[in-house]
């Protein structure tokens, strides 16, 4: 599949003129207050809140690359405030009040984004609208009704969440076959790429040290090394989510799950009208192989899914490259959703990692003996689940006790995952077998949904 660009990073930072200039290294050692690793949207919201509460803090920041190198400046650009996780595994760790209000402290994570970039002067074309989540057969509006009726018992409120008929749905995006969608009210649009830049300039002007090209190998109490030099600190972060099985110690913590996207040429107007996508609403579907969508700034589509899921031995993908057969899967995903765009060039692709504990749910926390805290295993709900995960951990950084810090995500320590080949075998045997479930419900008409499916989920635990 012929696409005009594949990887240097992302189309993000196309979009912004082209990858940036890499910072300062560290400059040898140095002792903080707080160090954390890894500048993407968790490290710097971590910064950013700490700076607000104790702007007396000295905070250092490493990064391998550049900051918004990993999936802060890859993602889909989905700000949602979503809860996407398994409620009832949280309750392992809390009580069913504990999880209602920490989706509730979850879907307050837009209007704060939002309240920040405007605040900081971050222009990262932040659009509030919905979510549209599509049924193409009656299996997948069973899922979608399914959905609802559980978000409805755990008190998620109705002006959040709607489900409507095929024709209401169409009316709002016209994809094919369309029997309905699951419509989630006040998410948001970003561009990815602008809003953690933004975010690092924000932190830099309060005075946080963001020190690029530093590799961290190794975290201690108190103490992190790098090939620059070695920073002691009183509290440690790591803030690495998809990365984090390269620092010494923690490979098997969270697995580095590929997702990729590919973006089309600029769509003329005629063409948006034939669609019916007037209102930037963000698009998904309700397949075991989900993608996601956004209309850009630029008036292009943005289709990402996944492609090969997970790369034998944790490795991850050279600067966002990804390979040709993928991008051929999110082409005909494009094309099934949206038969409107045949034709259409395909002007970017490329790949990222999203860390995904073995339990897959997020989790954020802090260690007391050791004073190390952590944040992640987002599984692709990081825009808006970051921003919380900084305001977490500045509260367990400056040891305060909080309703955030009572909350049942909070120092989860999931079991790790197995080692080699098991794990690359069990990822793609679920992934084989959702591809099997949505081939076979289309062989069946869309009926019913594959047991198959069930199967996938129970072979990782998810």
């Amino acid at each position: 599949m012929d696409v005009g660009t594949n990887g240097e990073v992302s189309f993000w930072y196309a979009d912004m003129g082209g990858v940036p200039g890499y910072r300062p290294p560290l400059p040898g050692d140095i002792s903080v207050d707080v160090c954390i690793v890894g500048a993407g949207f968790t490290g710097l919201w971590t910064a950013y809140y700490l700076k607000e509460a104790e702007p007396g803090l000295s905070i250092a920041i490493v990064e391998k690359e550049f900051a918004g190198f990993g999936a802060s400046g890859r993602n889909g650009g989905w700000c949602s405030g979503e809860f996407g996780w398994s409620r009832h595994k949280y309750l392992s760790s809390g009580s069913r009040a504990g999880v209602i209000e920490f989706e509730r402290q979850l879907r307050a994570t837009v209007d704060e984004v939002k309240r920040v970039t405007e605040a900081e002067g971050i222009d990262c074309d932040f659009r509030l609208t919905d979510c549209l989540t599509f049924a193409q057969t009656p299996a997948q509006m069973a899922r979608l009704r399914a959905d609802y009726e559980t978000a409805m018992s755990w008190q998620v409120p109705t002006t959040r969440l709607e489900l409507i008929g095929g024709a209401e749905a169409a009316a709002r995006i016209r994809v094919p076959d369309a029997r309905g969608a699951l419509v989630r009210h006040h998410v948001a649009r970003v561009q990815p790429a602008k809003l953690v830049r933004g975010l690092a300039e924000a932190v830099e002007r309060r005075e946080v040290a963001i020190y690029e090209q530093t590799t961290v190998t190794g975290i201690a109490k108190g103490l992190v090394t790098t090939n620059r030099g070695r920073v002691t600190a009183h509290r440690i972060i790591r803030a690495t989510e998809g990365f984090t099985h390269g620092i010494p110690g923690n490979e098997r913590e969270w697995l580095p799950m590929n997702s990729a996207i590919v973006v089309t040429e600029p769509l003329p107007d005629d063409l948006w009208r034939e669609i019916g996508w007037e209102d930037h609403q963000l698009l998904a579907d309700a397949s075991h192989a989900y993608c996601y969508a956004q209309r850009t700034r630029g008036n292009r589509i943005a289709m990402g899914g996944r492609g090969v899921p997970y790369r034998f031995g944790s490795k991850t993908d050279t600067r966002g490259q990804t390979q040709p057969e993928t991008i051929e899967k999110l082409k005909d995903i494009l094309y099934r959703m949206l038969p409107q765009t045949r034709g259409l060039r395909l002007d970017h692709a490329w790949c990222g990692v999203l860390g995904v504990p073995r339990d897959w749910c997020a989790t954020a926390g802090m260690d007391p003996q050791t004073g190390i805290g952590w944040a992640g295993g987002y599984v692709g709900l990081g825009v808006s689940t970051s921003n919380f995960s900084g305001q977490t951990l500045a509260d367990l950084v400056l040891d305060r006790q909080t309703e955030r810090t009572a909350l049942p995500w909070v120092n989860r320590r999931p079991r790790k995952w197995e080692v080699e080949p098991f794990r690359w075998l069990g990822v793609h045997g679920m992934y084989w077998l959702y591809h099997r479930a949505d081939r076979n419900e289309a062989a069946g008409g869309g009926k019913t949904t594959s047991r198959l499916a069930t199967w996938a989920n129970r072979l990782t635990g998810r």
